[in-house]
């Protein structure tokens, strides 16, 4: 690597902040073993926004791991009671994990809520195949589908993933009807961020204990869909986004990004309105 150490990557990226005026709350680096981390401003609790997708694939895989479901279920498994539009039906958890169900809805956990049923209003229009469409509302289905077999998924995944993490009650925005979001809202500080990241490079282990499967971790950046957009949307996994350059990452709104690069994983929490890629940008530059 370019930069031999975490603190050295920390130095360039906080001066690369600094000098550009970007919007930075705090970053975390780890670099092998090494970490370093920088604040700009107090580590509170800040919506990850569609980070939060990752935790939810993190939670598929757990379920999956557990023998609960697979990503071939489809949506009349679970919502056979609802009046389902043409090729609803056959639209799999899979496919509403990579934004290609074909289904035309957007929504975004930002706006407000005015159907009684998110899932029932994404549902009753048709699926024009597997075409894909970035919105919240498609990981939040899928998480009501894994609510179907394990419950509440904040509550289940609290003996698996965020105590082990000793992430402390977090919150998750939820739907009218209780549900969580899904694809926005779960809300940690910058800290507690990173640590799922070393779950992320550490291939699904923390601390020695599996969480879960080495293999799916894998799988969340080493299948991608075209996306369409131009780099560095281009290419999207299982709540990963490709690049830039060799490295992946969970992005969301405002420039919250996990990146992993190499054996770095750089975590931000931020409010850069303008810039959020050059985020991206300065952590895979400086891990290069």
């Amino acid at each position: 690597m370019g930069a031999t150490s975490a603190e050295a990557v920390l130095a360039q990226f906080t001066a690369a902040v600094d000098s550009e005026g970007l919007g930075v709350y705090g970053v975390h680096i780890r670099v092998g073993e090494e970490t370093a981390s920088h604040r700009w401003r107090s580590d509170d609790r800040e919506n990850l926004y569609s980070v939060s997708k990752g935790v939810c694939v993190l939670a598929t895989g757990m379920a999956i791991d557990e023998g609960l479901l697979d990503l071939d279920l489809r949506v009349i498994d679970v919502f056979g009671d609802l009046s389902l539009g043409e090729g609803v039906g056959d639209v799999t958890l899979r496919q509403l994990l990579t934004m290609t169900s074909g289904i035309d809805f957007l929504w975004f956990g930002h706006e407000p809520i005015p159907w009684p049923d998110l899932a029932a209003e994404m549902l009753r229009r048709p699926s024009a195949g597997r075409r894909f469409q970035y919105s919240d509302v498609s990981t939040y289905v899928a998480m009501r589908m894994l609510a179907e077999r394990v419950g509440d998924v904040r509550d289940w995944l609290m003996p698996r993933l965020f105590e082990p993490l000793e992430i402390d009650n977090p919150q998750w925005h939820r739907c009218p009807l209780g549900f969580i979001i899904g694809g926005t809202g779960l809300e940690l500080r910058t800290d507690e961020l990173a640590r799922i990241g070393d779950v992320l490079i550490d291939r699904g282990s923390w601390k020695g204990d599996v969480l879960v499967s080495p293999g799916w971790v894998d799988a969340m950046h080493t299948s991608w869909v075209e996306t369409g957009r131009p780099s560095p949307m281009d290419r999207y996994g299982l709540a990963t986004w490709a690049g830039p350059d060799e490295a992946w990452r969970l992005e969301g709104r405002y420039g919250q990004f996990v990146v992993v690069h190499g054996d770095a994983v750089v975590t931000i929490t931020a409010h850069e309105e303008s810039l959020e890629d050059r985020l991206s940008e300065l952590a895979v530059q400086f891990t290069a």
